[in-house]
């Protein structure tokens, strides 16, 4: 499973160190996209959602990307397996994009706060 994130955004990093203590089987690559790190697709397409791949497979992004990481992470496997339905995959993809209209406010605020730090 390789996930691609923005390692220049401090939400994103706050999210992917949490997510590697879950990954305790070492299950997950963590790719930081605005590193120089090869990328599967456009490097502004990658980095505007959240991007992940489990072995082969197709470039899932969004909510399928969230859920299949969340399959790799034993803590997290229920609520992954549970977006295999397709209403749960539905209703997690239509809150992502609602998060998405907030990450750049929520970045903004998480900058501020590490610099006072």
């Amino acid at each position: 499973m390789t996930v691609w994130h923005d390692g220049t955004c401090p939400l994103c990093r706050r999210e992917i160190a949490l997510m590697r203590r879950l990954d305790t089987r070492g299950a997950i690559a963590f790719v930081d996209a605005a590193g120089p790190a090869s990328c599967p697709i456009d490097r502004a397409e990658l980095l505007a959602r959240f991007h992940a791949r489990e072995g082969d497979g197709p470039l899932l992004s969004g909510a399928a990307a969230f859920a299949a990481m969340w399959r790799a992470i034993p803590l997290l496997r229920p609520i992954g397996l549970a977006a295999r339905n397709r209403h749960v995959l539905g209703l997690l993809e239509r809150l992502y994009r609602r998060f998405l209209r907030l990450r750049p406010r929520l970045q903004r605020w998480l900058a501020r706060q590490e610099a006072q730090a």
